[in-house]
C-alpha cells in the first residue's frame, strides 16, 4: 500500500491528467476509506494544489482550453485517419452538418473535391477549407464568436438550427465518455452540440483516442442513442468496450504507419 504522501501525489497526478477526482473513485482506487480521501483532498486544497468540488476535487489550472490553432497540430495522423473514415460514409447529394474543431476541420479538408454536397457549419476553419469547393454549397451558422474555438455559438445559431435537418451530423469533442457524452469547456458549446445532434438522421462523434474517458471540463452534451463514435486504432480496448456496452456504435480508423 502507498504511503500517505505517495497517495496524495498520485491523487494530484490523476486530477491533473483527467481533470477531476471524485472521493468515491479515489477511495476504490487506493483501497482506503472515503474519510481518508477527504483528508487528502483537504490537505492538497490547503497547499493550493487542488480546488474542492462537490464530491471531489479538481486541479487548479488543470486543462486550460487550448486554442484551435494549438489543437490542429495535436494527434495529426489520428485526426486525419478519422476524417478519411468519415468522408467515406458521405454520399453525393447529402445535406450534412459539420461542427467546429480540428478533427471536423480535417474532415472538411477531405471533402473539398466532393460534388453536389450541402454543408452547414458554425466553424470558421470548416468554412475556410470548403470556400473554394465549387461542388459544395456552404451555409454558416452565425451567432456569437468564440475566439478560442473559432466557432459561432449562442441563440442565433440555435434558432437557425431549429429550422434545419441533416442526413449526417459530425461533432467534435474536447473529450468524450461512455457515461456522460461530450465534454466541453463551456455550456454554450454543449447546448449547441446537443441541438445539432437532435437535427441529424445519423450522428457521429469524431474523437481521437487521447480524448476517450477524460473529464477535463464541467460542461456536458448528452446524446440520445443511436450515435457513432469514430476514433483511431490507438484507443484503449477497455474504453472502446465501455462505449459499446452503453449502446454506442464504435468505428476504429486505422492510422497509416
Amino acid at each position: 500500500m502507498l504511503s500517505a504522501n505517495a497517495r496524495r501525489e498520485e491523487i494530484y497526478h490523476l486530477a491533473v491528467t483527467t481533470g477531476l477526482a471524485s472521493v468515491e473513485e479515489l477511495s476504490a482506487r487506493f483501497e482506503v476509506t472515503a474519510s481518508t480521501i477527504r483528508r487528502d483532498l483537504a490537505l492538497l486544497n490547503g497547499q493550493g494544489r487542488l480546488a474542492r468540488t462537490y464530491g471531489g476535487a479538481m486541479a487548479l489550472g488543470a486543462h486550460p482550453e487550448a486554442s484551435l490553432r494549438q489543437r490542429t497540430g495535436e494527434a495529426f495522423e489520428q485526426k486525419h485517419a478519422i476524417a478519411r473514415w468519415a468522408a467515406a460514409v458521405i454520399r453525393p447529394g447529402e445535406n450534412i452538418l459539420l461542427d467546429a474543431g480540428s478533427t471536423v476541420g480535417a474532415l472538411a479538408h477531405e471533402l473539398r473535391g466532393f460534388e453536389k454536397l450541402s454543408v452547414t457549419t458554425p466553424g470558421i476553419n470548416t468554412m475556410q477549407e470548403l470556400a473554394e469547393s465549387e461542388g459544395i454549397e456552404v451555409d454558416c451558422l452565425g451567432g456569437r464568436l468564440r475566439s478560442l474555438s473559432q466557432s459561432f455559438v449562442g441563440p442565433l445559431a440555435e434558432a437557425a438550427l431549429e429550422r434545419m435537418s441533416f442526413d449526417r451530423v459530425f461533432l467534435g469533442a474536447d473529450a468524450v465518455t461512455a457515461e456522460d457524452g461530450i465534454c466541453e469547456a463551456d455550456h454554450a458549446q454543449t447546448r449547441l452540440k446537443e441541438l445539432m445532434a437532435r437535427r441529424g438522421r445519423s450522428v457521429y462523434v469524431l474523437a481521437d483516442s487521447s480524448k476517450l474517458g477524460l473529464r477535463p471540463f464541467h460542461a456536458w452534451a448528452r446524446l440520445a442513442l443511436p450515435w457513432t463514435l469514430v476514433t483511431d486504432d490507438g484507443a484503449d480496448p477497455q474504453q472502446v468496450q465501455k462505449f459499446r456496452d452503453a449502446g454506442v456504435q464504435v468505428e476504429v480508423a486505422a492510422v497509416s504507419a
